[in-house]
């Protein structure tokens, strides 16, 4: 298990501490996708279970409690995430987690919902005595993934907490709880890191033009990470060539190249690439692709803020539905033909 905090959060496990003095039941960590704010959550988790925490508040990894924590199996501590986050988690064993279906996974498609049902069978692990007659902490993320009605069961358990236990929550979109899921913790935010110290951390994981991924993650330096690993290098700079160069006569051939590629994924670049459309054309600013100012610069002259404003809202409705479409290269060739035509 890494369990480590990441150079960029010693000053948040400081805060961490000063509020540790009067711990609240249930406290919901926050802040943008990519910044380690689980791992922080399973630090924080681990050192509350410690036997025998450091002066610092890190667990000392050395007790019998880091020592179950470390395999999964401490009778006290319970991560609570959806199927398709543990059918993705190699290392993980399973244990710890509630609501683990992972002998049915070969038969249906893993949930991307936490269900009511691993809400309801924390009331087991919350109705007896704790194991060493201390804490038991609940870890649950990302707290979005809530369904309507799991939702209202973790309200009811967060209105009436049992004693000796911690519920911390983790989501990277707060905007989609339930106001009064919220109402009932308290709030962490953690803000995005100082993007020297992402770069430096980049640096030693050897990741190669660190400050383009960087940018292109919106200075997530873990989101970044993942994506200089990935395996989409060569579709990313055939699909950011063609919104480059909107040309009607090529839609076919990129549509037919790309339709593999996982549709959200796409969505993604298409969504930066839009948005730094827009920034260049109120204040001349981009973001996520820096290399393509020239280009940006060039297509923002072309169009009205109106229309790229329109733009913006029908890429985020299309992620709305890009994990169901009916055929990825018709939903491809859409896109971009309504692309081009922004340009006409």
């Amino acid at each position: 298990m890494t369990d480590a905090l990441y150079p960029w959060q010693s000053h948040d496990w400081q805060r961490w501490q000063q509020m540790r003095e009067r711990l609240p039941h249930a406290i919901l960590i926050h802040g943008s996708n990519g910044i380690g704010k689980v791992q922080f959550a399973e630090h924080a988790a681990r050192s509350l279970l410690c036997e025998a925490p450091s002066a610092e508040g890190h667990a000392c990894g050395r007790c019998a409690s880091c020592g179950w924590f470390e395999q999964y199996s401490h009778p006290d501590y319970r991560r609570v995430r959806p199927e398709v986050l543990e059918a993705d988690d190699d290392d993980a064993s399973g244990e710890g987690d509630e609501g683990s279906t992972k002998k049915s996974a070969a038969t249906k498609a893993p949930s991307r919902d936490i269900r009511i049902e691993q809400i309801r069978s924390l009331a087991g692990f919350m109705n007896i005595s704790t194991h060493r007659a201390g804490r038991r902490v609940v870890v649950l993320y990302p707290a979005e993934a809530l369904n309507a009605a799991s939702a209202n069961a973790m309200l009811k358990t967060l209105e009436e907490p049992p004693p000796e236990t911690v519920f911390l929550l983790v989501s990277h979109r707060i905007d989609r709880l339930l106001p009064t899921i919220r109402s009932r913790c308290r709030q962490f935010a953690m803000a995005m890191p100082d993007s020297t110290a992402s770069l430096a951390w980049l640096s030693t994981q050897g990741v190669d033009d660190a400050q383009r991924w960087l940018a292109e993650q919106g200075g997530a330096p873990l989101a970044a990470l993942e994506a200089s690993q990935g395996e989409f290098a060569d579709a990313q700079k055939d699909w950011l060539s063609q919104l480059a160069r909107p040309d009607m006569s090529t839609l076919l051939g990129v549509a037919d190249r790309l339709q593999k590629i996982a549709l959200p994924q796409l969505l993604a670049w298409h969504q930066r690439w839009l948005y730094d459309l827009l920034s260049f054309k109120l204040a001349a600013r981009v973001r996520y692709y820096p290399e393509h100012r020239t280009s940006l610069a060039a297509l923002a002259a072309l169009v009205t803020v109106d229309s790229l404003q329109r733009a913006v809202r029908d890429a985020a409705n299309r992620r709305a539905v890009s994990e169901h479409p009916l055929s990825a290269k018709l939903f491809i060739e859409d896109m971009l033909l309504d692309y081009a035509k922004l340009f006409q």
